[in-house]
């Protein structure tokens, strides 16, 4: 593993070329064939099959992609204790070795990535770009990871002075159980279940009901890679699998990434510690964000209209780091409402499947139900500005939407609404948007459109976020690059694809030896 090569980001498509276009239709049709996949449950290498749960086509909702099992306490109870097994011998397992197999896996997604997005495009809805671009991040998250628990391996130095030695080590924690969500379905899931192996966890994967195909995908990946059968498990299943798993005192880590409410709730069950329980529970939760861009008088609108635009809207907004509220101030605020809502109504809304779709439908009914709830909120307190209409009658579509005059005490302005939905406000100067974003519970990303450098370097003083983006989008972190995570309620601990992220998965080992002691034989 030392002789490895350093970094580097897997590459993106280049879906302008006619060939990556055929093999991305090719690869569709292939996993048409398929369908519908059967997910198992799989617990140290056995696996059990269901049709309890069924995943489907958001663009096309008769369309079933997979079928699964609900996995049920019992066989969360089996994993955990699988995994206590598996835990102390993948422990034992050299870095190296660990490290080589999470690069063999990222090596068997390389082969598989047109089927791999494919699967992201049926079963999440996600326009090709995204697709590849998720498949991208999953290997990167196995590369960087591998690499990283080498370094964490060697230790840290710690001041020596005559007539001792001391060491600091870092050793894996146990037993970690990986919530995920779906709108990353491979990404994220891979990222935090690489980070618990690469440092020589157990994990057990509850992926969310949503995308169970790409969950099992991530899974046979990480077997193909050779990681043994008792260190990762795969639960498909609802809320109570998730509640069941947190619940158990044999769970070391809890990594989790979804919604406040059920985040904040895993922190509350987790701090709950029986006689019977050894340890307190470590939880790892990004938890979402309520996004914030600032632009200042002197912004290049030529630049931060279609910045602000994608970040707002590409994937129907289902990021946890997409554009919310734009704070704009007041001498170019109509100008840029203007060319906005001229953007958005020339937005392209279709089936994902289609390689210029730039809003898709969101995942679910229940998801719709809820962003035109407030649509409807925004229009009755404030005014619309732009919406995209009409959207395609079949499939859980919203109509991009751009709304502007809310009062501050509306929720649209404070909760998170993670549909297509932007809210324009204006404000006095820079000044005034840093003591609106202040304001907010959240902290996960923001943007700042400004030419004036003592005007950047001031947002950076003032910004609670965890990822500051300047003159460019929001979205789109990149492992190694732009380490991910949030502040305040948006989540805990350090961010994801950065150097100090695999030290959520470890306890540090300080010795301390006499090396001056008296009656040894030289």
């Amino acid at each position: 593993m030392s002789a490895l090569a350093s970094f580097a980001n897997e590459p993106v498509l280049e879906l302008r070329r006619a060939a990556v276009r055929s093999g991305l239709s090719d690869a569709l049709e292939q996993l048409e064939r398929r369908l519908p996949m059967s997910v198992p449950v799989a617990v140290a290498g056995d696996l059990r099959t269901g049709e309890e749960l069924v995943s489907t086509d958001p663009g096309a909702p008769d369309r079933i992609l997979a079928h699964a099992p609900l996995a049920t306490e019992a066989d969360v109870i089996a994993a955990v204790s699988a995994a206590r097994e598996g835990s102390d011998a993948w422990g034992r397992t050299g870095v190296a070795e660990r490290g080589e197999a999470l690069r063999r896996a990222a090596a068997w997604m390389r082969e598989r990535r047109l089927e791999l997005a494919a699967l992201q495009v049926r079963e999440c809805a996600k326009p090709w770009p995204e697709a590849d671009a998720d498949v991208c991040e999953a290997i990167d998250f196995l590369e960087y990871y591998a690499r990283g628990a080498v370094t964490l391996d060697a230790g840290r130095e710690v001041l020596q002075v005559t007539g001792e030695r001391n060491e600091l080590r870092y050793v894996p924690r146990g037993v970690v159980a990986v919530i995920s969500p779906w709108n990353f379905p491979l990404a994220i899931p891979c990222g935090m279940t690489a980070a618990a192996l690469a440092t020589g966890n157990a994990a057990i994967l509850k992926p969310a009901e949503q995308s169970p195909g790409s969950a099992a995908m991530l899974y046979q990946a990480l077997r193909a890679g050779d990681v043994p059968a008792a260190a990762i498990s795969l639960l498909p299943g609802g809320g109570d699998a998730g509640a069941a798993l947190v619940r158990h005192p044999g769970v070391h880590t809890i990594a989790f990434t979804g919604s406040l409410p059920v985040g904040l709730e895993i922190v509350r069950s987790a701090g709950d510690t029986g006689p019977e329980q050894r340890h307190i529970k470590r939880v790892v939760a990004e938890l979402g964000g309520k996004n914030c861009v600032i632009v200042d008088s002197d912004a290049d609108l030529d630049e931060a209209v279609p910045a602000i635009v994608s970040s707002a809207f590409v994937y129907a907004g289902q990021k946890c780091s997409a554009a919310s509220r734009v704070l704009v101030h007041e001498a170019i605020a109509d100008q840029l409402s203007e060319r906005i809502a001229g953007a958005v109504r020339v937005l392209v809304v279709g089936q994902a499947s289609e390689l210029g779709t730039e809003v898709p439908p969101v995942i679910e009914e229940s998801a719709r139900e809820r962003v035109n709830r407030y649509a409807e909120i925004a229009a009755a307190e404030g005014r619309i500005v732009a919406r995209r209409e009409p959207v395609p009658a079949v499939g859980w579509f919203c109509p991009p939407t751009v709304v502007a005059d809310l009062p501050a005490g509306s929720r649209v302005l404070a909760e998170e609404i993670f549909g297509p939905l932007l809210a324009i406000e204006r404000v006095r100067d820079v000044e005034q948007a840093c003591d609106v974003i202040d304001e907010l519970r959240f902290g996960l990303t923001g943007g700042l459109f400004a030419r004036d450098p003592t005007t950047v370097e001031y947002v950076r003083r003032r910004t609670p976020v965890g990822n500051l983006y300047v003159n460019r989008g929001i979205t789109g972190a990149m492992v190694g690059r732009q380490p991910f995570g949030g502040n305040r309620l948006s989540g805990t601990g350090s961010k994801a694809g950065g150097p100090d992220y695999l030290m959520h998965f470890v306890e540090p080992r300080a010795v301390t030896e006499n090396t001056m002691r008296h009656g040894l034989v030289v």
